[in-house]
C-alpha cells in the first residue's frame, strides 16, 4: 500500500530549520531571528491546516512514511499543537526581549515543538518512543534557561527523572509488542490483538503504556515536577499544553484499542485519574500564586482526563485535551494580566457563607434538569452509555457548586433561577459537544465497553467522590476555618508533602553550587 503524504508532515521540518538557525546565533538581540521563529512556527500552523483541508477533501487516512499517520486524531493534535506553538513563538518574541541567551530560547523552543508534532502523529510504538525522548531532551533545556535558579535545577532533575522513567516504559513495550505481534504500527497491533487477544506480552505491554501515560501526565503522587515548572519563563509554563503534559492521553487515545482490551488497565485510569483529579482541585483551593494554583488545576484536569479514558470516553478525552490546551495556555500567558487586576482590587468583599439548605437545593435541581436534557437527548439521539451519563453528573456537581458558592449571598428565588439556568446550559452543552466529538472522532476509536461488576462499581465510586468533594467545596466557608480542619488547610496548601518527599530522595534539599544567577531573574 502506497503510504499517504499529508502536508501536515511537513511541519516538523520547517520548525526544525528554523530552530537551526536560531540555535546558530544563541545570544542576545539576534537581529531579525524572533521574528524568523514566529514565521517558521506560523509557517508550520498553515501546512497542519492545509493537512486538514487534504484529509478532508480526500478522504484518505491510514499510515504514511517513517511511521507516522494520518486520521482525524492525529490531524486535530497537529493543528493544536501548531496553534499553540505559533501563539506562544508569537508572546516569545516580546517576553524573551534582550536576554542573555535569546536565540538559544528561541532555538530550543522550535526544536521542541517540532518534536511534540512528529509525537501527536506517530502511528508507530517506535516514532512515539523517540519522539517522546525528544520533546523531555527539548523541555529540560527549557525549564534550565535560568540554570543559577537552586529551585530551576531541582524542578529540571525532577522532571527528567519522571518523564524519562515514562520514555523507560514505553520503549519496552515498544520491545514486547514488536516481539509479540512482528511490527510496530499501532494499529495492526491493535487489530491483531482484536483478533487474537493480548496475550501475555500484551497484557504487560498495555500495563507499560498506562504506566507511560501516567507518568507523562503528572498524576498523584509524582506530580510534584509540574507545580515547579513556573520557574522556567511563562511561554514555557503554556508549551507544557501543547501536548506535552497532555501526551499521555494522546499515547492513550493512540493505543486505545490496545488499551481497552485490558479491563485491569482500564480501572487503573480509572481509580488513579480520579484520585488525582480531586487531590489537584483540593490543592488549587489553597493556593496564593495565580501560576502554581494554575499548575495544580493542570494535575487535576490531567486526572479528569486519565478518568475519561478509562471510561472508554475516548472522543471526550480528546475533546477535553484540545478544550484544555486553549484555555490553559491562555491562562498562563494572561496570568500578568490577572495578578494586576487584583493588585488593583483594593478592598475585596468577604465571602459569602452559603446556606446548607440553598446548597442541598441547588444540587437536588442540578441534577434533575441534568435528568431531564439526559432523556430528551437519549429520545432524539439515541441511548447514552452509564460512562457517559456518569460523567456528565459529575460534570454537573461542578456547575451546582459553583452557583451554590459563588451566589451565596443571593435571595432564594434569584439563586434557583441561576441554578436552572446554569445547569440547562451545562447539561445541553455537555451532550452536544458529546455528540460533535463521537461525529468527528468516534469512527476511528473503540466505543466505551459494556459495563461489568468492576465497572459498574468503579461508576458508582467515582460518581459518589466528586459528588461528596463538590458538596465540601460549596460549603468551604463554612468548615475551611474551624479550628477542627485548619490543619487540614495547611497539609493541603503543601500537596500532602508528597512533593518533599521526592525532593529529599534526589538531594533537592542540600545546596548544588553558586545561587547566583547567569542569567536574567525576570520573574517568569
Amino acid at each position: 500500500m502506497t503510504p499517504i503524504i499529508s502536508m501536515s508532515f511537513l511541519a516538523p521540518i520547517v520548525l526544525l530549520i528554523g530552530a537551526g538557525l536560531a540555535l546558530g546565533q544563541p545570544g542576545r538581540r539576534p537581529g531579525s531571528l524572533p521574528k524568523w521563529s514566529e514565521f517558521a512556527a506560523a509557517a508550520s500552523l498553515a501546512l497542519a491546516a492545509l493537512g486538514v483541508v487534504q484529509a478532508v477533501l480526500s478522504g484518505a487516512a491510514g499510515a504514511g512514511p517513517f511511521g507516522l499517520r494520518v486520521d482525524p486524531v492525529s490531524l486535530t493534535m497537529a493543528l493544536l499543537v501548531a496553534f499553540i506553538g505559533w501563539i506562544v513563538m508569537r508572546y516569545s518574541r516580546s517576553y524573551l526581549d534582550g536576554e542573555a541567551r535569546e536565540g538559544a530560547f528561541h532555538g530550543v523552543m522550535l526544536a521542541t515543538l517540532a518534536a511534540v508534532l512528529i509525537f501527536v502523529q506517530s502511528g508507530s510504538v517506535w516514532l512515539l518512543a523517540v519522539s517522546t525522548v525528544a520533546v523531555g531532551f527539548g523541555l529540560r533545556r527549557l525549564l534550565l534557561f535560568y540554570p543559577g535558579r537552586p529551585e530551576a535545577r531541582r524542578a529540571a532533575t525532577k522532571f527528567a527523572l519522571v518523564w524519562h522513567a515514562g520514555d523507560a516504559a514505553l520503549v519496552l513495550a515498544a520491545l514486547l509488542l514488536a516481539s509479540a505481534f512482528g511490527t510496530g504500527d499501532l494499529a495492526a497491533i491493535s487489530a491483531a490483538a482484536k483478533a487474537e487477544g493480548l496475550g501475555l506480552a500484551g497484557q504487560v505491554s498495555v500495563a507499560l503504556i498506562v504506566l507511560a501515560a501516567i507518568l507523562k501526565t503528572a498524576s498523584f503522587p509524582l506530580h510534584g515536577w509540574l507545580t515547579e515548572v513556573m520557574e522556567a519563563p511563562t511561554p514555557v509554563s503554556a508549551l507544557l499544553h501543547a501536548g506535552i503534559i497532555n501526551s499521555g492521553g494522546v499515547l492513550l487515545i493512540g493505543a486505545a484499542g490496545l488499551v481497552q482490551q485490558s479491563p485491569g488497565a482500564m480501572a487503573a485510569l480509572v481509580m488513579l485519574g480520579g484520585l488525582t483529579a480531586l487531590f489537584g482541585a483540593a490543592v488549587m483551593l489553597t493556593q496564593s500564586a495565580i501560576k502554581t494554583s494554575l499548575a495544580w488545576s493542570t494535575v487535576s484536569q490531567m486526572g479528569f482526563m486519565l478518568l475519561q479514558c478509562g471510561l472508554g470516553l475516548w472522543p471526550l478525552a480528546l475533546l477535553h485535551i484540545v478544550a484544555h490546551s486553549l484555555y490553559k495556555a491562555h491562562a498562563f500567558l494572561s496570568s500578568g494580566g490577572a495578578v494586576a487586576a487584583v493588585a488593583s482590587i483594593r478592598r475585596p468583599g468577604p465571602v459569602a457563607v452559603p446556606s446548607l439548605a440553598a446548597v442541598f437545593k441547588s444540587f437536588g435541581l442540578a441534577l434533575v434538569l441534568y435528568a431531564v436534557i439526559a432523556v430528551l437527548f437519549t429520545v432524539l439521539f439515541g441511548a447514552k452509555t452509564a460512562q457517559a451519563l456518569a460523567l456528565g453528573a459529575i460534570l454537573i456537581f461542578g456547575v451546582a457548586y459553583l452557583v451554590a458558592q459563588g451566589l451565596a449571598d443571593m435571595a432564594p428565588a434569584e439563586l434557583t433561577k441561576r441554578t436552572v439556568l446554569a445547569s440547562l446550559a451545562a447539561a445541553i452543552a455537555y451532550f452536544s459537544f458529546q455528540a460533535a466529538a463521537e461525529l468527528v472522532w468516534g469512527p476511528g476509536l473503540p466505543a466505551a465497553p459494556v459495563p461489568g461488576p468492576l465497572e459498574w462499581a468503579l461508576i458508582i465510586l467515582a460518581v459518589i467522590s466528586f459528588g461528596l468533594v463538590a458538596l465540601a467545596q460549596s460549603l468551604f466557608p463554612l468548615w475551611a476555618h474551624h479550628p477542627a480542619t485548619a490543619g487540614l488547610r495547611v497539609h493541603l496548601a503543601n500537596g500532602l508533602y508528597l512533593n518533599a518527599l521526592l525532593d529529599r530522595a534526589i538531594g533537592g534539599f542540600r545546596s548544588t553550587g553558586s545561587t547566583g544567577s547567569t542569567g536574567s531573574t525576570r520573574s517568569s
